[in-house]
């Protein structure tokens, strides 16, 4: 037998992929997941018997090591035999201290997350494995995309990775390194592949899209009207979180004007005091925020706008707070993402004087949350009456429900045709947090993808 065949038996068959943490990872995540599929290994959907168990992290999390500690114990109950490996954000800016937890094979920094398959026959079960870069040494941009809804009909496209902002709250750039984009080509060819896949949604996600493709001096305008022009299929396209000083006018019109482009932002706050901006080392005031929703609500009165804020920063007052709170009020947002703060070890805010008691910003955070929730209805109460596109991701009840190309989220109760993907339909009322539509007209049906189980 030859050196060739024995290292193919000996090859483990299954592996399953976990991620935590942002879309981002979720795209990384198939990507790493399709690699080993391109190498004959078998994916199996994480919680089953697996011979490698990949999980993808996250720094943002409060108790990052105690998820892995769980998610670790869980995969080695069922597959006592398995090979852990470790990568992400939290492997990158803290990889000693996973090695140290008990069943962990490897941790891949963020330069070797791609480059699995090159070190596998390194894995002893003796000595964890430990392959980080400096964080500066980080300059390649991966593409990678995945996949969403029940039927999978919705597509994440990785456009930009990394950050060179230096907000004092945040260890993704420590994590992700420099900002990074790919090529306006790559990219473009990249959504007409999924669009000839049967994806009916496209959404361009990063780190900090916004700053797309400034280090090669074009930018996300550029990258917007490539896919405009050049993309001729019927895909709705969807922008991810921007940044209020990188959102231009000639994005805002551009999407105004489209028929590709949904009318949906997510922009954010993260205070409405400038004070606290200020401290967080933000890019914007209160002033350059409130001015990109006025120009977004003038072009587009139905487009649905929303925002992540933190509460409890150091040094926040209850007249910073509620400075936060009137900010809020005063704009025609669509809902909110609120955040708690949490302590990040490395970053500048851990330093700062001033610290919230901890029920203090939970009761911020609830207060935020109605006021978001008291948006959200408004929002889709402005609604009623119109007729919207609304991409079918999964059953409700005795309907399906999915999301319109301006982000309500909609229950339609008739009777739909099983294949259906794509419709037209009325909006005819509110349930919680769902709009009730009624079916107007079947736009497309399903495709039938053969995607990796993740």
């Amino acid at each position: 037998m030859t050196e060739g065949m024995l290292a193919k038996e000996s090859k483990p068959e299954r592996i399953s992929v976990h991620t935590l943490g942002c879309k981002l990872n979720y795209s990384e995540s198939s990507s790493i997941a399709g690699d080993f599929a391109r190498k004959g290994y078998r994916l199996v959907p994480f919680g089953e018997e697996t011979d490698i168990f990949v999980l993808n992290t996250c720094s943002v999390t409060e108790n990052a090591e105690k998820e892995c500690r769980q998610l670790i114990r869980r995969t080695l109950r069922h597959s006592p035999s398995a090979k852990v490996i470790v990568t992400g954000c939290y492997a990158q800016l803290r990889p000693n201290e996973i090695a140290n937890i008990e069943g962990v094979s490897a941790v891949f920094g963020a330069k070797e997350k791609f480059d699995f398959l090159d070190y596998l026959h390194q894995l002893d079960a003796r000595q964890p494995l430990v392959v980080t870069s400096e964080i500066g040494d980080v300059h390649e941009f991966h593409g990678a995309t995945s996949f969403e809804g029940g039927d999978r009909t919705r597509a994440f496209l990785k456009v930009q990775d990394g950050c060179d902002y230096t907000c004092s709250y945040c260890t993704i750039p420590e994590a992700r390194g420099i900002s990074r984009s790919g090529s306006i080509e790559g990219l473009v060819r990249r959504a007409k592949e999924l669009c000839e896949e049967g994806f009916q949604e496209i959404v361009l996600s990063g780190v900090n899209v916004g700053d797309f493709g400034r280090q090669d001096n074009f930018s996300l305008y550029d990258l917007v009207l490539a896919l405009e022009n050049d993309l001729d299929v019927t895909a709705r396209i969807r922008i991810s979180s921007i940044e209020p000083n990188l959102l231009t006018d000639g994005i805002i019109e551009l999407t105004a004007n489209s028929k590709k482009f949904c009318p949906h932002f997510h922009i954010p706050m993260q205070s409405g005091s400038g004070r606290i901006l200020r401290l967080m080392q933000r890019r914007y005031q209160p002033t350059l925020y409130r001015t990109r929703i006025e120009t977004i609500k003038a072009l587009m009165p139905n487009a649905c706008i929303g925002a992540d804020v933190i509460v409890g920063f150091p040094g926040e007052t209850e007249a910073d707070f509620q400075e936060t709170v009137d900010f809020i009020e005063s704009l025609e947002l669509s809902y909110l993402h609120v955040f708690t703060y949490s302590e990040r070890p490395g970053t500048k805010a851990i330093l700062m004087p001033g610290t919230v008691p901890m029920a203090l910003r939970r009761e911020r955070n609830q207060i935020l949350r109605l006021i978001s929730d008291r948006k959200r209805r408004a929002f889709h109460a402005s609604q009623i009456s119109r007729e919207l596109t609304v991409l079918l991701e999964h059953n409700s009840g005795n309907g399906r429900e999915g999301y319109s190309e301006n982000y309500v989220r909609t229950k339609i109760a008739d009777t739909i045709p099983h294949n259906a993907e794509l419709v037209q339909a009325r909006i005819i009322g509110i349930e919680g947090e769902t709009a009730v539509g009624e079916l107007v007209e079947v736009l497309t049906v399903r495709h039938s993808l053969q995607l990796p189980i993740l």
